[in-house]
Order: structure tokens, then C-alpha cells, then sequence
């Protein structure tokens, strides 16, 4: 992977669905992104603006329909599935509204899944490894516990750990406090943001929230498949107008 230009760069990207047939519909219009390494940036948008698609375009989960998508400086729209699968699993962290956590496995368990998949069996580097993010998002005493043993705060903390645990140089998170009441949203959030000024991970957050929108350090707006605002935050509380 180069090491130089931006993280992700995205241009005249345009999705269609039904392609070819009478209900053919494009959902995202052109968009030209760029988002630096270790950036902290808030998505957010109306219901039905194309948050979802384009944030499942930059996750490799989708195929664009036109225009150029290159991660890490590589252009991924020419990458057969393996290819895509590899740099999924080597350049991205996932994080959901909903945890997806496997019931019958333990916290720890649960956050070594991702080397479990990719080599076919976890080593004691990175089993250790797992256990100290278990640690860094305050789990420690819980490793050994199922998600039905854990709160709704602390399953979405083990979800964040198991993103981390290929140390992704990017994360993916659509509303990761979504189901979660406030302080453990605000919990959750702040474990984000500790996260990036220690480790400098980048993070593309979706977001129905303003409260957290104006805790990021840039924010897009998408309107109707168009990025219709693109600016920085100048902290909490001074964005320079409500998110819409």
C-alpha cells in the first residue's frame, strides 16, 4: 500500500441500482471525497441521502457504478472479490449501530473473530493483543464474559475492540451509539475519540446526532446523493451552523 496522498479519495463516484431495467435509480451523484490519514470526520443526512451506500462504497460491501475509488492510494474499483476481501480485512475496521456479536462467544473471544477468519486460527500474539484493547476500552474484568452478561454500552465497547484488533488504519462507524441511551453513548464516543489521538486511526462516523456530529473535527453533510456541506469543526458546540 503507498503511504503517501489521501487515505481515501473518491471522485465523480456515482451508484445505481436495477441497472439496465425500467427501475433504475442513482443514489449517489458524482461525488468527489477526500479523507486525509488520521482524520476524525462526522457523515451525516437525512434519512434517504445516500449515507449508508456511499459509507458501504468506502467499506468495500459495494461496488461503485462509475468513477474512481482509490484506498490507501490503491484503485480498488478494478479489484476482483478476493482482492477486495484482503484489503477489506488489512486496511478496515467496521463498527455498527448493532454489535454483532456472537452470543455463544466470550468477549475476548469475540474480538480475536477477525484473525480467526483471516488465518483459520488465532496465535497467542494475537490473542494477547485482543486482551490488552479489552483492557484499553475499560473490559478487562470482563473478558471471559458472554454478550448476554454485558451491557448494552459494554458489548458496543467490544465491538470497537474487535474493529481494532487488525490495527485498521481506517474505521468505519454507522451510528455506533445508536442504541445506546446517553451517558453510554457519550461513553462510547469519547472511547472513540481516545482511540484516534492515541493511535491516530482515522474514523468516518454516521451520525443522526448533532450533539456528537460537533464533537468530530470535520463534518459532511450528504443531500440528496450530494455532498452538500464539507467543512471543519472548530469544537464542541461552535460548528458553524446546527447539523441539518
Amino acid at each position: 500500500m503507498s503511504t503517501a496522498g489521501p487515505l481515501i479519495e473518491l471522485r465523480a463516484v456515482r451508484k445505481r441500482y436495477n441497472v439496465g431495467l425500467p427501475s433504475e435509480v442513482e443514489v449517489l451523484h458524482g461525488i468527489d471525497w477526500q479523507v486525509a490519514r488520521g482524520e476524525f470526520v462526522a457523515l451525516i443526512g437525512p434519512s434517504g441521502s445516500g449515507k449508508s451506500t456511499l459509507l458501504n462504497i468506502v467499506g468495500l460491501l459495494e461496488r461503485l457504478t462509475s468513477g474512481s475509488y482509490h484506498l490507501l492510494g490503491e484503485p480498488v474499483q478494478d479489484m476482483d472479490d478476493q482482492a477486495l476481501t484482503l484489503m477489506r480485512r488489512r486496511a478496515l475496521g467496521f463498527v455498527f449501530q448493532f454489535h454483532h456479536l456472537l452470543p455463544a462467544f466470550t468477549a475476548l473471544e469475540n474480538v480475536t473473530l477477525p484473525a480467526l477468519m483471516t488465518e483459520g486460527r488465532v496465535s497467542a500474539a494475537q490473542r494477547e493483543r485482543a486482551r490488552e484493547l479489552l483492557a484499553a476500552v475499560g473490559l478487562a474484568q470482563a473478558m471471559g464474559k458472554r454478550p448476554g452478561e454485558l451491557s448494552g454500552g459494554m458489548q458496543q465497547r467490544v465491538a470497537i475492540a474487535r474493529a481494532l484488533v487488525q490495527n485498521p488504519p481506517l474505521v468505519l462507524a454507522d451510528e455506533p451509539t445508536g442504541n445506546l441511551d446517553t451517558a453510554a453513548s457519550d461513553a462510547v464516543f469519547a472511547l472513540l475519540r481516545q482511540i484516534h489521538d492515541e493511535r491516530g486511526t482515522a474514523f468516518v462516523i454516521v451520525t443522526h446526532d448533532p450533539r456528537l456530529a460537533r464533537r468530530c473535527d470535520r463534518l459532511v453533510e450528504l443531500v440528496d446523493g450530494r455532498i452538500d456541506r464539507d467543512e471543519p469543526i472548530r469544537g464542541e458546540g461552535t460548528a458553524p451552523s446546527e447539523p441539518r
